[in-house]
């Protein structure tokens, strides 16, 4: 049984991952490989959210869902290998115990 996408679902979704992006600080070393990586992890997650928007603007929600959903993969992944600081939120983050 599938479940059909609300305007209601989807802004919900879009607002905890903006959220999340006013949350997160680099914090990976400036002169390491590291910095790279946390950089195109966190503009990989903003272009993805910004597709998001993109998306529920035109009403497609079934697209809106898949970018958004994808952004705050790349926070998470970011986070769980502890490039961002996120303020140890088990709510907005999903990270290791």
């Amino acid at each position: 049984m599938s479940q059909d996408l609300s305007e209601e679902k989807v802004s919900s979704y879009i607002k905890r991952t903006e959220e999340a992006l006013k949350k997160i600080k680099i914090i990976a070393p400036e002169n390491s490989h590291l910095i790279k990586i946390a950089n195109d992890f966190l503009g990989m997650a903003r272009s993805y959210f910004s597709d998001a928007d993109y998306f529920f603007k035109k009403g497609d929600l079934v697209n809106a869902f898949a970018a958004i959903n994808y952004a705050h993969g790349w926070i998470d992944a970011g986070a769980r290998l502890g490039l961002f600081d996120v303020g140890n939120d088990h709510a907005l983050f999903t990270l290791a115990n």
